[in-house]
């Protein structure tokens, strides 16, 4: 048994130095907006578009943000109230009348939902459509619930100008007030960041590409590019869908003939995180965070049982095996066990802490990782009862059971 016990923790320790060394230094939170220039040569058009279902209650924060960005340029705002009954519209109306820029709001009320469209991505393709007379140069794809710090618009600009990108997306800040949020939120971060290493989004090279739907800045052309929002018009995880579309649309030929030539580039993506601009969504329980991950974790396993099976068995033998040698090691008196249990531990500590610093949470949330991860597995495996129950994918009174069903 004790070999058993001590060839698994060594598994376990191996992966982690694994993914340390080669692992796109997923870890490390230093690709933040915040720390690039802002400086602008030139005034592009821009458009913002908001899907708004049910949004009276942050609306008033968040719509103020947009309308109150420091960007001297052309800027519109289109808010899409997507069939709310709480006046999400009324709302919206006062707040531009109270900072005074009504003229620069435009709220469209949403049509019905047709077949094969999610409920998102049909207010963002009005809000588009309605938007185009202006001719933007890029479309500033935003939810709801994000408060945007004044000058977000400006340095998602200077990023996309001054490195040729046709997508700047930036992870915003997720609330963490809460027990809860404290414990759980940071995590969500660090693994959307272990499954998507910035690094390799980041480079044009690297077929990895994902998104943060909070906050998109995108460029005209390249929708244009790829089919405009319909082509992604199923997808429940559409940030990341909508990056993998951009950063595929980029061929080989370009590539290879952009220095020679100065071909404007093609299918070139960035992804950060920001400190200024946050979320206004409120997870004060286990409940909501609960509810918000199995909305569409087995959406990102692709409905796949052997990726379900894959990831049963994987969380627990990267996260779990170590803590729990470390205690059999103990009590069995087999300090080998224990200190390469420990040793893996504090490799998972380490990875954790640089989100959990950027979060500003307590230090010993880090050496927490392992019951985390624990949590997020159980919510993984809902997710999939969920789906097999015909309840997936739910939000807003909406359910979208898979692609196929929609």
């Amino acid at each position: 048994m004790d070999v058993i016990v001590l060839g698994l923790t060594l598994l376990s320790l191996t992966i982690w130095l694994g993914l340390l060394c080669f692992w796109g230094q997923f870890w490390r939170t230093d690709q933040q907006l915040e720390m690039g220039e802002s400086q602008l040569q030139s005034l592009p058009v821009v458009c913002a578009v908001v899907p708004a279902r049910n949004e009276a209650e942050l609306i008033p924060t968040s719509l103020r943000s947009l309308l109150l960005q420091d960007y001297p340029g052309s800027f519109n705002v289109f808010l899409v109230d997507d069939r709310s009954t709480d006046q999400t519209a009324n709302f919206a109306e006062g707040v531009a009348h109270a900072v005074g820029k009504p003229q620069q709001l435009h709220i469209i009320s949403g049509e019905s939902l047709p077949t094969g469209w999610s409920g998102k991505l049909w207010a963002v393709e009005q809000g588009i459509k309605s938007a185009s007379k202006f001719a933007p140069d890029y479309f500033l794809l935003t939810d709801a619930d994000i408060e945007h710090d004044p000058g977000n618009l400006r340095r998602l600009l200077a990023k996309a100008v001054q490195e040729d990108l046709d997508m700047v997306s930036v992870m915003v800040r997720l609330r963490c007030e809460s027990f809860w949020e404290k414990l759980l939120i940071p995590a969500f971060v660090f693994f959307f960041q272990k499954l998507y290493p910035f690094r390799w989004v980041n480079n044009p090279n690297n077929p990895t590409a994902a998104a943060a739907g909070g906050s998109i800045l995108i460029a005209r052309e390249a929708l244009e590019r790829i089919g405009g929002i319909q082509v992604i018009r199923q997808a429940l995880i559409d940030d990341c869908a909508l990056a993998q579309a951009v950063k595929k649309s980029g061929g080989q030929g370009d590539k290879e003939t952009r220095g020679i030539n100065k071909i404007p580039s093609q299918g070139r993506i960035w992804l950060g995180l920001s400190s200024l601009t946050h979320s206004l969504r409120p997870y004060d329980s286990l409940a909501t965070i609960w509810d918000m991950v199995a909305r569409t974790a087995y959406t990102q396993l692709n409905y796949s049982p052997l990726l379900l099976l894959g990831t049963l068995v994987g969380m627990p033998l990267i996260y779990l095996v170590a803590p729990v040698c470390v205690i059999l090691g103990v009590v069995w008196g087999n300090w080998a066990i224990a200190l390469t249990g420990l040793l893996g531990w504090l490799l998972m500590t380490l990875a954790y802490y640089p989100t959990i610093r950027f979060y500003k949470s307590s230090p010993w949330f880090a050496l927490s990782l392992p019951a985390i991860a624990f949590l997020y597995t159980l919510m993984t495996l809902d997710s999939a009862l969920r789906h097999w129950q015909g309840r997936g994918g739910a939000w807003k009174g909406r359910v979208y059971p898979s692609p196929d069903n929609l």
